[in-house]
């Protein structure tokens, strides 16, 4: 573990609700700082239990605007100011961003009343969020942090991201959901730690119970993991975690050693609340 710049897994699901992995959601925090990448179904409670700030992050990423990567958006805006966010929540994403909270704050409206004007008292427009709709290039650049925006090939999304976030020490590149990503591969180039989405690759054939346009759909939209040690093998980080992982029944030895026939570095398979 890196003694100022830690990569804490928030969320490593997918949109299957598990017991045990929560919907998509890294944080790479940085001294008292917390930057979250994707707000998956789950992120405020994971937030606590990893003992991080719950009254809101310094900033938020999020990668595409697929449901499984954003039901949790509306609990970091109103739990985090419930629970004393006084500033605007920062929030950085693909356009639609805007709409989806404009949205998401109108139908809280009695929520914000009843909390504004009632007993509670709760700051006013200590809801409010503030969005930047981005586009590839640096994204946010203050105290020592940077974070770079790359676009991503997740299928028929037209905008969808991944993020590199160049911190003190430490350099972290969180993939989003993307097939193998030549971009991805230039974005990455020199990073200390690789965050990726994985598939296993054996398990990607239709059965009896789902749409026979499933393995294309998994090769358009994810990256197996065959694939990952690819991508791995020519970046070569410290550290590749795995995450947002759809398991199909496969172990994490089962994928591990799938990575392992092309990347010879540290790999980890990613469980809720892991700490790097």
């Amino acid at each position: 573990m890196h003694d100022s710049t830690v990569v804490v897994l928030l969320g490593t699901g997918n949109p299957r609700p598990e017991r045990d992995a929560s919907g998509p959601a890294t944080a790479v925090v940085v001294g008292a700082r917390v930057f979250l990448v994707d707000a998956g179904p789950g992120v405020e409670r994971r937030l606590a239990a990893a003992h991080l700030p719950i009254d809101g992050v310094t900033a938020l990423f999020i990668t595409h605007l697929h449901s499984d990567h954003t039901l949790g958006l509306p609990d970091l805006i109103f739990t985090s100011w419930v629970m004393g966010r006084k500033q605007p929540l920062a929030a950085y994403g693909p356009h639609g961003l805007q709409n989806m909270t404009d949205h998401l704050v109108a139908a809280w409206a009695q929520d914000i009343e009843v909390r504004t004007n009632g007993l509670e008292k709760r700051t006013p427009g200590g809801y409010r969020v503030d969005v930047h709709e981005i586009r590839p290039g640096v994204v946010y650049d203050s105290g020592g942090v940077r974070v770079t925006a790359f676009v991503v090939e997740h299928g028929t999304w037209r905008e969808a991201y991944g993020y590199r976030i160049d911190a003190p020490g430490r350099s972290v590149v969180i993939s989003g959901d993307t097939k193998p990503s030549e971009n991805l591969v230039r974005a990455a180039a020199g990073a200390d730690v690789l965050v990726h989405e994985v598939y296993p690759e054996p398990r990607t054939a239709p059965n009896p119970t789902e749409s026979a346009t499933w393995p294309t759909y998994m090769r358009d939209f994810h990256t197996s993991d065959v694939e990952v040690g690819q991508l791995a093998a020519r970046l070569q980080p410290k550290l590749l975690i795995l995450t947002h992982i759809i398991r199909r029944g496969a172990t994490d030895e089962e994928l591990l050693a799938n990575v392992r026939k092309s990347f010879g570095g540290r790999a980890v398979v990613g469980h809720d609340l892991d700490r790097y």
